[in-house]
């Protein structure tokens, strides 16, 4: 039975990894000055975001320094990578994607709902019902699952007996 948890433990830190470092990646493109997959950086920022805001470097390098920090905390943490103080700063920053996340998708539910102020058409809104929202409420329930196990190859504490 531990096989299989350890084994699905695994699998969901490697794969909010990879989601992770995809996001950074595309964030890196998108700092070249590229926009795809949208033909300019105003169709990009609507159907990413909802509203005109500037793709440019000052902005998305942020972004790709975070999710790309993030991906490496959640891979250390899924391995058990490092000393005790390295263990613990990767199960907090993996906590921290988790919250991230969590905060993400419940936003996407309120604009989904009506409650948070989005445009009522376009690519953004079915972006955000049929994607956005649905991943990172699942990464992000995933995150707090992962951030809440023992890493991989991480000691258990040592009790000692009452004398």
């Amino acid at each position: 039975m531990n096989e299989l948890r350890d084994t699905t433990r695994l699998r969901t830190g490697r794969a909010l990894a990879a989601l992770l470092a995809a996001d950074g990646l595309v964030h890196l493109y998108w700092a070249t000055g590229l926009t795809w997959p949208a033909p300019d950086e105003r169709t990009l920022s609507l159907a990413v975001l909802g509203t005109e805001v500037s793709f440019g470097p000052p902005v998305v390098l942020p972004l790709a320094a975070l999710t790309l920090t993030g991906a490496a905390a959640v891979l250390a943490h899924t391995h058990g990578l490092g000393g005790p103080a390295t263990r613990r700063a990767a199960r907090l920053v993996t906590a921290a994607v988790a919250a991230g996340l969590a905060v993400r998708g419940l936003a996407g539910l309120g604009w989904s709902a009506g409650l948070l102020n989005s445009p009522a058409d376009g690519p953004f809104r079915t972006l955000n019902l049929a994607l956005y929202t649905p991943a990172c409420l699942a990464f992000g329930w995933a995150a707090a699952r992962l951030a809440g196990a023992r890493a991989q190859g991480a000691r258990s504490p040592r009790i000692l007996p009452n004398p």
